[in-house]
């Protein structure tokens, strides 16, 4: 079986800059934008609204696993959402079995629990989030740090909400990973060398 990592995170934590570069280091495949990308050339939507998808939780709201006897009213937008989610759950097990590889986000751990991966989930505390974003962020971009702060706590509630939807557990739980790294004050490059040792054969 390949060696998988999965990378859950909050947002401004580091965590999609921390995948690549163990990728890096390990020199082993690293997907992210380019599952959105496949889905897009599978499903012949656009990226932009395959993103829109994929980050948000279907507004029609209710158990989704198998075995339940209840009958909901149809929706569009409910089905297709469920449509994105097991194209992108059939692309991201094409991905695993195809090499060894680093998976960021969209429920890669749990779509990936038969293959046994490395489970990590990146947080930091909110001032050190703030302060990546604004590293980041476009020149002419100008978000006060309250506007800045419900933009990062938005974009987590969005995260856990589809998290939750999709596998019944809570995001960011401890339990569910194997690591949890807490990048607040932390420079990113810096940790990983010592990060890629545990996975060195």
């Amino acid at each position: 079986m390949n060696r998988i990592i999965t990378i859950g995170r909050e947002f401004g934590s580091g965590g999609r800059e921390l995948g690549r570069r163990l990728s890096e280091a390990l020199g082993i495949a690293y997907y992210d934008q380019e599952i959105v990308s496949e889905i897009a050339r599978r499903t012949e939507m656009s990226e932009q609204y395959v993103q829109s998808i994929v980050e948000n939780r279907p507004s029609f709201s209710f158990p989704i696993h198998i075995g339940r006897s209840f009958c909901p009213m149809p929706s569009p937008a409910l089905e297709q959402s469920l449509a994105v989610y097991q194209e992108q759950s059939r692309i991201i097990m094409e991905m695993a079995q195809k090499s060894d590889c680093v998976i960021v986000g969209r429920c890669g751990d749990y779509i990936l629990r038969d293959f046994e991966p490395f489970r990590i989930f990146v947080y930091a505390d909110l001032e050190s989030r703030m302060e990546r974003c604004r590293a980041k962020a476009p020149e002419d971009e100008k978000m006060t740090d309250r506007e800045l702060k419900q933009h990062i706590l938005g974009i987590d509630r969005k995260r856990a909400k589809y998290y939750e939807f999709y596998t019944g557990h809570k995001w960011g739980d401890r339990l569910n990973f194997d690591l949890c790294i807490n990048t607040s004050r932390t420079v990113i490059k810096e940790i990983v060398p010592v990060l890629a040792r545990l996975f060195e054969e």
